[in-house]
């Protein structure tokens, strides 16, 4: 089998971007533990709803920047060839 530098680096590309979207894991688990969480302190005090909602919410648009950074990284690798 022969295999060009060309052809080795359109297969690392498409490696990587594999490895890239393995960053959606974690904001996925992340984001569902903060709603739980969430969840459970608007059971315990109603009254502080808005104020649970709204540090729940920051704190997943904050964990989700690494799902989507990984994502970038991997369209990059797949649709950009820089030496193609």
């Amino acid at each position: 089998m022969n295999i060009s530098g060309q052809d080795l680096i359109y297969a690392c590309s498409a490696i990587g971007a594999g490895i890239a979207l393995i960053a959606g894991v974690g904001p996925g688990i992340g984001q569902g533990y903060a709603a739980g969480k969430g969840a459970e302190a608007v059971g315990r005090n109603p009254g502080a709803k808005g104020d649970v909602m709204t540090t729940m919410l920051l704190g997943q648009a904050v964990a989700e920047t690494t799902g989507l950074y990984g994502l970038v990284v991997a369209i990059i690798l797949m649709f950009v060839h820089p030496f193609g």
